[in-house]
C-alpha cells in the first residue's frame, strides 16, 4: 500500500473517530457541562451582588453556538488524529505485537490512549468548567504535557526492553513478563513523583458530578481512539478472504 493511500485511509478513519467523539460529547458530556455551568453561573451572580444586572457579561457565543463549534472541532481533531496515527503506523507497523493489520491498529490504539488520554488524566483529571483556577493554567498545561512525555518515553522504553530481550534468545512470554513487569515498576515509581493538579475543588461542585464529568470524558476520547483504531484496521483488512490458486489447493 502506497503513502498517500495510507494517509487516506487515515483520515477516513479519523473522521469517523471525530463523528463518534462528537455524538459522544452530545449525548453524554454536554448534559453534565450544562449542570457544570449552572453552578458556575450561581457563583458568579452572588460575585455580582452588589453590581448593577446590565454590568454583567453577555456571552459573545450562545451555548448552542459553543455546543456546535465543539463538535467542529472534535471533528477536525479527529481527522488530524488519523492522519498522524496513519504516519505512526506506517513506521512502526513491524513493531506492533499483532498478526493481522487489524491487531496491530487496535494495539496501536490502546497505547495512544494510554499515552495521550489515560497517563495525562491521572494527574490532571478532566474538570467541568466550575472547576479549576485561571491563575494555575500554565502549571496544568506543563503537568500534562510533561506527563504525555514521560509516558510515551515509557512505552518507547518498554519495545526497545523488548527487541533487546529478543536479541537474547528469551522467549515470547518472558519477554512479555519482564518488560510488563519493568514498566509497571518504573511507571510507579515516576508518576508517583510526578506533581498532581493544583487545583482545589470547591464546596459547593457535587463529587457525583466530578466523577460523571471524568468518566464522560475518559469515555469520550475512548471512543475515539477505539473507532480510529477499528475503522483504519478494518480499511487495511481485505473485504474478503483470499482464495487459494489452484496450485495452492492442497489435495487429500
Amino acid at each position: 500500500m502506497g503513502f498517500i493511500d495510507l494517509l487516506r485511509r487515515g483520515a477516513a478513519a479519523g473522521a469517523a473517530a471525530g463523528c463518534a467523539a462528537a455524538l459522544m460529547m452530545w449525548l453524554v458530556v454536554e448534559p453534565l457541562l450544562r449542570k457544570a455551568l449552572v453552578i458556575e453561573d450561581a457563583r458568579n451572580a452572588r460575585a455580582m451582588s452588589g453590581h448593577r444586572k446590565g454590568e454583567m457579561e453577555e456571552p459573545l457565543v450562545s451555548r448552542a453556538g459553543q455546543v456546535l463549534g465543539g463538535m467542529a472541532t472534535g471533528l477536525v481533531v479527529g481527522l488530524l488524529f488519523g492522519v498522524v496515527f496513519a504516519i505512526v503506523f506506517g513506521k512502526v507497523r513491524h513493531r506492533l505485537p499483532a498478526a493481522t493489520d487489524y491487531g496491530r491498529s487496535l494495539v496501536l490504539a490502546v497505547l495512544a490512549f494510554g499515552v495521550f488520554t489515560l497517563a495525562p488524566a491521572l494527574k490532571i483529571p478532566g474538570n467541568p468548567p466550575a472547576v479549576g483556577d485561571p491563575a494555575t493554567v500554565n502549571q496544568r498545561t506543563l503537568i500534562y504535557v510533561l506527563t504525555i512525555l514521560i509516558a510515551l518515553a515509557l512505552v518507547l522504553g518498554a519495545f526497545e526492553l523488548d527487541k533487546f530481550l529478543a536479541s537474547r534468545d528469551l522467549s515470547a512470554p518472558v519477554r512479555t513478563t519482564l518488560v510488563v513487569a519493568a514498566f509497571l515498576s518504573v511507571a510507579g515509581a515516576v508518576f508517583a513523583l510526578t506533581p498532581g493538579t493544583p487545583d482545589k475543588i470547591a464546596s459547593d461542585m457535587p463529587a457525583k458530578l466530578i466523577w460523571d464529568f471524568r468518566i464522560a470524558y475518559l469515555a469520550q476520547l475512548g471512543l475515539m481512539w477505539a473507532t480510529l483504531g477499528m475503522v483504519f484496521g478494518l480499511l487495511l483488512t481485505p473485504r474478503r478472504a483470499r482464495v487459494p490458486t489452484g496450485s495452492e489447493v492442497s489435495i487429500a
